[in-house]
């Protein structure tokens, strides 16, 4: 604390000494109690933080599982990956189907003219801006051309106010010169690309590609798409179209290719054990900011959130769902697949032996325990949705609370440092005068003594 120094000159009293004793003694209570709280408040809101950031990627970990069909147990092989690819979701089931592919989706592609002098080539040599409009699908996108604008300037330009409609453009060089190159990422028959406008940029241009559906047959059956990314052809399977099927050297036939889509043991405890290490890195959050740990001088310390009353209730109401019975199958419940929380902490572990044995006969039963709408997942999602809500959620009202205690505290002292400042300016004052007192009090006495020995010795003369 700033403050005017006091040496006690004047009455050879130590003030500036006696002004902190009493300042700080007069400080220390409140001061103390400011701090004890704002360690609290700021200890619980970053535990707090912890255990929502926990909670926010359990939940995204569950709405990840519930659409990726994470429980199904499928494994997924394609006979041949050069001509496709696929992924399972929410609706997949086990079977095989064979894949003929004769043409991939492509895209519209234009050249301009021939700009011999390559890239730096003036395309607006007037002196007003001009208009390059490209047209796709009945959506215009028009670009303006100021003057002295050169070729390679209009391909940025296209590049960076319509990259994200899909639009791209190159600038091919040999040696006659250079000429704008157009493509889209959309794709398909209908998506064609053409040019207008008064830019001169829309005259002489040629079409290098025109767009084709993706054709293929899946089983025999002929189909069309627009895209290489099919969603909508197969239940529950997401095909990428890599490249066309190729022919037999002996028949000249096309080799199809085999998607399969079969039951794994290995695949279904993939998708379960995903979700017990998502459970367990919520529970050992929750247990970080939460358990009571003993320190090096034996003595117990309890966690910023021991014996907090949300934490309990939210561990208490996930433990709950999973214990309650679910699903259509023989068997019912997480414990009857071997899977079991510890006693010490409550994190889940697998049994193998145990989850072998109730695989080998009821493995369709993990898929109905797990999904649904009074499936495991879903439940889990609705029990946390009070505690998880981003505004009115229990973590955010409590993180919101906190925040403004913090706030408060920190008017506290502020208040609390400008009271003591006055206070040590008065001290210091008082301290001031009574030592410029008895200064004045000290020579008036320096001078009757100097005036009594004076008049003393005049006697002795005499």
């Amino acid at each position: 604390m700033a403050g005017t120094t006091v040496s006690g000159i004047g009455s050879n009293i130590d003030t500036q000494a006696i002004v902190k004793s009493l300042v700080d003694a007069e400080k220390a209570p409140k001061q103390a109690q400011i701090n004890t709280q704002t360690l609290k408040a700021t200890t619980t809101l970053s535990s707090i933080g912890k255990i929502q950031a926990a909670l926010d990627a359990f939940r995204g970990a569950l709405a990840t599982m519930g659409s990726d069909n994470s429980f199904a147990g499928l494994s997924l092989t394609s006979s041949d990956e050069k001509v496709a690819s696929f992924t399972s979701e929410k609706g997949a089931s086990a079977g095989s189907f064979t894949l003929l592919v004769t043409q991939l989706a492509s895209a519209s592609k234009l050249s301009t003219k021939v700009y011999a002098g390559g890239t730096n080539s003036v395309v607006n040599a007037g002196t007003t801006p001009t208009t390059l409009t490209i047209s796709q699908s009945g959506k215009n996108y028009d670009l303006s051309v100021p003057p002295g604008a050169t070729l390679q300037q209009v391909r940025d330009s296209i590049n960076s106010q319509f990259g994200s409609s899909g639009l791209s453009a190159n600038i091919l060089t040999d040696a006659s010169g250079s000429r704008l190159v157009l493509t889209s990422t959309t794709m398909g028959v209908g998506s064609d690309l053409t040019l207008s406008g008064n830019s001169g940029i829309d005259t002489g241009y040629t079409v290098v590609d025109t767009p084709k559906n993706a054709k293929y047959s899946i089983d025999g059956i002929a189909m069309e798409s627009k895209s290489n990314n099919i969603s909508d052809a197969v239940s529950g399977l997401n095909i990428k179209l890599n490249g066309l099927s190729p022919k037999n050297t002996t028949t000249g036939d096309l080799t199809p290719t085999v998607l399969s889509l079969s039951t794994s043991a290995s695949a279904l405890k993939s998708g379960v054990k995903g979700f017990v290490d998502t459970y367990n890195a919520l529970i050992k959050a929750i247990n970080a900011e939460t358990k009571v740990t003993i320190g090096a001088d034996g003595n117990p310390t309890a966690g910023p959130l021991t014996g907090d009353a949300s934490m309990r209730s939210l561990v208490s109401s996930i433990r709950n769902e999973l214990n309650t019975l679910s699903g259509t199958g023989t068997m019912k419940s997480l414990a009857q697949f071997g899977i079991t929380s510890s006693q010490d902490g409550g994190t889940l572990s697998i049994d193998d032996k145990k989850w072998d044995k109730a695989i080998a006969t009821n493995a369709g039963d993990i898929s109905s325990i797990f999904n649904g709408k009074d499936g495991l997942l879903a439940r889990l999602t609705a029990v946390t949705d009070d505690y998880a809500k981003a505004n009115t959620g229990t973590l955010a009202e409590r993180s919101k609370t906190l925040t403004d205690n913090l706030t408060d505290l920190k008017k506290q002292q502020e208040a609390l440092d400008e009271r003591m400042t006055a206070l040590q300016k008065s001290l210091q004052d008082k301290y001031n005068a009574m030592d410029t007192l008895v200064a004045q009090l000290r020579a008036q006495s320096d001078s009757v003594m100097t005036t009594l020995n004076a008049l003393n010795n005049r006697g002795k003369d005499d």
